[in-house]
């Protein structure tokens, strides 16, 4: 393929590609924005119906429509329907009526309201203004609008309609509704507002123009730029970049040192895929070179990272609350937690405070991933939760907020299971809120340990908005609470066996300990025995409670 071939070509598909993105763009700039207008027009409809549905209501236009009459209160409420109009900025303001639901045109105004800049015209309100009972004009309103108002009103609807018209006569207007009802609550008639709304055909109009001449600019300048550009984009720098390749070429097979092994980069790099082609061969040469300078260094760069690892790891346990008993002044409960990463750092947390003087929170956690980025998140999960519980709230207004406030930013698209709960001390009366986790274990008083089984929420940074679920429970004097990640029931063995739910029951049934330390120490020990050799492939986070002294 020659030049003028290539130029020919991609000023052709450069020409095409404008044409077809303006297009794309023109159409969907002009459904945006159309929706976007109108409900905006439709929502300042509403507001103006259920303001002139509060004057009706005051000074019951609902009875006067339903007598036929109009009494001293009449124009009172047309001055303050025309005080609505001249601070809203609508076409009409109006009230009708149907003398006989069965015929449709037998529509009859009840009230009008008129800007001031309408009653100022010099002609007298009786021609500017519908009196109750006359009749509309008869091509005042649409068969289907009419169709809609009857509908309304034998249906007694309470809601507000909006509708689209457009009409030789009226133009495109927005046409909000709703029913009149007398002090009975029965309905009478319709109230109604309309919005002129055809000045968004004129925007629209404008907006497209400016769209298509904007790109036609555009077009024409890039066509005309790559025509005097191309050979300084494509052809010399393909040259340029052929020789520094070649002398690099040629240092390899002199076997110089790592070191002297230069790459010259070209001074004509071009653009877009040529320059990506540049940087690909620089750094090709530039990661020869540096695997041969670097392979030295890799034993000692290894132990740095495991230094720093090491390091990470002991500032993720100090996070983790480790002195027990935890409240030593406190003799209504004690309580035992351990985390045991699967990796030098892990996602998995626990955490227990006080919330006030009469509360205890409790949180267990896991964090989706390993490693750096689950620890992480860890942190930032732990802290939003415990400093919104101190604030005060219950567990789901806790974990809503903090599952806002994790959702954003969150690029890596990491989600955390969290079970929370906060225990009034003096009567253990307790709600809890579960986040995808895993299911709780109680053993009340001598009896055996078993799960509290209950729907879980969506984990914690899955969905911005999110509303958690909580659930009510008791612990009383002598009961005792277990909770865990899944790392206690995922443990898994040689043969691929779960550690699963029925060997932890086991585990806490054995020993009718009332001691957390004891009951978490057995737990670990039938883990340790049922894995054998095999890897722990995820974090162990267990935390126990004992109510009573």
């Amino acid at each position: 393929m020659n030049k003028s071939g290539i130029k020919k070509k991609v000023m052709i598909m450069t020409a095409i590609s404008m044409v077809l993105l303006t297009a794309v763009v023109a159409g969907i700039g002009y459904v945006m924005f159309n929706s976007y207008v109108l409900a905006k027009y439709a929502k300042y409809a509403e507001m103006v119906v259920n303001c002139s549905e509060t004057i009706f209501e005051e000074y019951n236009m609902g009875d006067m429509i339903e007598r036929r009459e109009m009494n001293e209160n009449y124009e009172v409420c047309r001055d303050e329907l025309n005080q609505l109009k001249d601070n809203a900025d609508i076409k009409y303001l109006y009230s009708v009526f149907f003398d006989d639901l069965n015929d449709i045109h037998s529509v009859r105004y009840s009230i009008n309201a008129k800007s001031s800049e309408e009653r100022n015209t010099g002609e007298p309100l009786e021609e500017i203004y519908s009196y109750m009972d006359e009749p509309c004009e008869e091509d005042a309103f649409q068969d289907y609008m009419l169709d809609s108002f009857v509908d309304a009103i034998r249906h007694n609807d309470k809601s507000i309609h909006v509708q689209e018209d457009n009409t030789t006569q009226y133009g495109r207007l927005i046409t909000c509704s709703t029913v009149v009802r007398n002090s009975k609550g029965e309905p009478v008639g319709i109230l109604a507002a309309d919005i002129d709304v055809s000045q968004i055909d004129t925007e629209l109009g404008n907006y497209l123009r400016t769209v298509i001449l904007s790109a036609l600019v555009v077009t024409i300048l890039s066509i005309i730029l790559f025509i005097m550009q191309i050979d300084n984009f494509i052809t010399s720098p393909l040259n340029s970049l052929a020789h520094s390749t070649s002398n690099f070429v040629k240092l390899m097979k002199d076997k110089v040192k790592p070191e002297e092994l230069i790459y010259k980069k070209p001074k004509k790099q071009g653009r877009d895929e040529i320059l990506m082609l540049s940087d690909g061969v620089e750094n090709l040469a530039e990661g020869v070179k540096n695997y041969m300078v670097n392979l030295r260094d890799i034993t000692k760069e290894k132990e740095r990272i495991g230094a720093e690892l090491n390091v990470a790891t002991q500032i993720q346990a100090d996070m983790l609350p480790r002195i027990f008993p935890a409240f030593p002044d406190r003799n209504e409960f004690d309580l035992y937690a351990t985390m045991s990463p699967a990796k030098e750092v892990g996602g998995d947390f626990y955490d227990f405070f006080l919330i006030d003087d009469d509360h205890v929170g409790l949180v267990i956690a896991d964090v989706s991933g390993k490693g750096v980025p689950a620890a992480l998140f860890m942190v930032i999960a732990k802290t939003l939760i415990k400093n919104r519980a101190q604030m005060g709230g219950s567990p789901a207004e806790v974990l809503s907020f903090a599952n806002d406030q994790l959702c954003e930013g969150n690029e890596a698209e990491l989600f955390v299971t969290v079970w929370f709960a906060s225990i009034e001390i003096s009567t253990g009366k307790g709600i809890a809120a579960n986040a995808g986790h895993e299911h709780p274990a109680i053993r009340h008083g001598d009896g055996d340990w078993e799960l509290v089984v209950y729907k879980h929420s969506p984990a914690v940074a899955t969905m911005e908005g999110m509303m958690f679920k909580e659930h009510e429970f008791e612990i009383h004097e002598g009961d005792c609470l277990f909770v865990y990640t899944d790392g206690v029931t995922e443990a898994t063995n040689a043969q691929n066996e779960l550690f699963g739910e029925e060997r932890l029951l086991n585990a806490l049934n054995r020993d009718k300990t009332k001691d957390p330390s004891v009951y978490l120490k057995n737990v670990r020990a039938d883990i340790d025995a049922f894995v054998a050799e095999a890897p722990q492939f995820d974090d162990i986070t267990m935390l126990g409670v004992h109510w009573g002294e």
